[in-house]
């Protein structure tokens, strides 16, 4: 395996930078703790910007440097801001905008550091590699959904152009497959949108990297990251790091028994594969009728289930009760079978339970690498962004089902409890499924252990990380 020094002995130390968001946050954590673990030895700091748009974030922020002494933390300090410019806008949208702003003063901060390498999160690309290219720092990007969406992201701005102004329909992505016009995120049917601009401007810049890191797995995503990798989606594109999944961070890793939170020890009283976990993620509320539905369906399903009700975008805005949310009697008819929160669940720990059986999840990718790595089968609800791309992957994988008539943000229309009991009874009971699933994770821990494809990749990237900052 390549070593890790440059020619003084010295670590390459990479500089991380994360946007806004648990679903970019995660990723980014991992990928520090797995660049400082003994395998790969990098020194790594992680620049953090301060106030969080949620509680999750600044808790896991804490929950990281207080665990992970070798990362090291770099205060980012923002530029003023005014987001009345952005009437309505989405928070974490906001604060893409706020930090791509200030992303001239990355370079004081990045000189200071002593940066041998920076790797910054897809929604800074196009104004934080030209900034890199000047302190002739390497600049790698970290793509935080799946590989499929990566090609997206590349090919979007070509289609663009040569769909000239028109209506944005079913995409081609050279190499890998057809898009269809339902799967492409909302944002992008809007050319003013603010994410629309933003990923657009990132995906024209992208080809300017000195590489693009992706938390997948070739056996996982075969068309996507070979196509990447081979020039069909764009000649000349930089080298791409299928590094996934990326192991998660454990903040509890000892802790008494006493001290597990109550789901853990509600799920470690359950039978083996018996229970359904009901998660949407951190990003996106579910409107109270749909929320509604959803609880009947779980009752009419007559299995045990774990449910994190979101009915807010940002945590802190979170006061209704679980009780108004769900309607009347709805706690009191289930109780001892299906267990409800609100609060901030560790994903991870649940996932490595025994006792679940069945993920009802949104296809936000890092839950669908968790699911990939634990074998465990996802029904697939995609609600709005790159999901319906993701589960898309879920499905063609064999990780697990997608019901595509089922409705995502935007669209009218309310899947009824009956239509969601039927299915998860379904689910449940195909084993066919859940053989599948195990495929997926023996795949999985191949691509991860010592001389697989994806540890090959950090070691690779490590490699190119030294050769780079020693060229200097």
């Amino acid at each position: 395996m390549p070593t890790s020094g440059d020619a003084s002995g010295a670590l390459p130390h990479v500089v991380l930078l994360p946007s806004a968001g648990m679903g970019h946050l995660v990723p980014f954590s991992r990928l520090a703790v797995s660049l400082t673990s003994s395998g790969h030895g990098c020194g790594v700091s992680v620049a953090t910007v301060l106030p969080t748009v949620s509680s999750a974030e600044s808790a896991h922020l804490e929950a990281l440097f207080g665990a992970c002494p070798a990362v090291r933390r770099l205060d980012f300090h923002l530029a003023q801001f005014d987001a009345s410019e952005f009437p309505g806008a989405d928070p974490f949208f906001l604060r893409f905008e706020a930090m791509r702003r200030s992303a001239p003063l990355l370079g004081p901060l990045l000189a200071g550091a002593s940066a041998s390498a920076l790797v910054t999160d897809i929604a800074l690309a196009s104004v934080v590699i030209p900034v890199a290219k000047e302190l002739r720092l390497p600049c790698y990007v970290l793509f935080t959904a799946s590989a499929a969406m990566l090609s997206l992201c590349v090919h979007f701005p070509a289609y663009l152009d040569a769909n000239a102004g028109g209506p944005v329909g079913d995409v081609d992505v050279p190499g890998v497959y057809r898009i269809p016009k339902a799967s492409i995120p909302q944002a992008l049917h809007h050319p003013e949108h603010l994410f629309t601009r933003q990923f657009v401007a990132n995906g024209r810049e992208l080809a300017k990297a000195d590489g693009l890191l992706v938390n997948s797995f070739d056996a996982f995503e075969p068309e996507a990251i070979s196509a990447l990798r081979d020039g069909s989606v764009a000649i000349g594109f930089p080298p791409v790091f299928s590094v996934g999944p990326l192991a998660p961070v454990s903040f509890s890793a000892g802790e008494p028994a006493e001290n597990q939170p109550d789901y853990i020890r509600w799920l470690e009283a359950q039978p083996a594969r018996s229970v359904v976990y009901v998660s949407f993620g951190s990003r996106k509320a579910i409107s109270k009728d749909q929320l509604r539905e959803l609880a009947v369906g779980l009752e009419a399903s007559g299995h045990r289930f774990l449910w994190v009700v979101k009915s807010t975008i940002v945590d802190r805005d979170d006061e209704a009760e679980l009780s108004e949310l769900l309607g009347e009697g709805f706690l009191e008819r289930v109780q001892g079978r299906g267990m409800v929160t609100k609060g901030w669940v560790e994903q991870e720990e649940v996932l490595k339970q025994e006792s679940i059986g069945l993920f009802i999840s949104h296809c936000g990718w890092n839950s669908v690498t968790e699911a990939a790595a634990n074998g465990l089968p996802i029904l697939a609800w995609p609600r709005f962004g790159d999901q319906r791309v993701n589960a898309g992957v879920v499905a063609r994988s064999g990780l697990g089902v997608w019901e595509e008539r089922w409705s995502w943000e935007g669209e009218e229309g309310v899947v009824s409890g009956d239509n969601i009991a039927e299915k998860v009874k379904a689910v449940m009971a195909d084993e066919t499924v859940r053989k599948k699933a195990v495929c997926v994770q023996d795949a999985a821990a191949k691509a991860v252990a010592d001389g697989g494809t994806s540890y090959s990749s950090v070691a690779q990237f490590v490699q190119q990380c030294r050769d780079l900052s020693v060229s200097k």
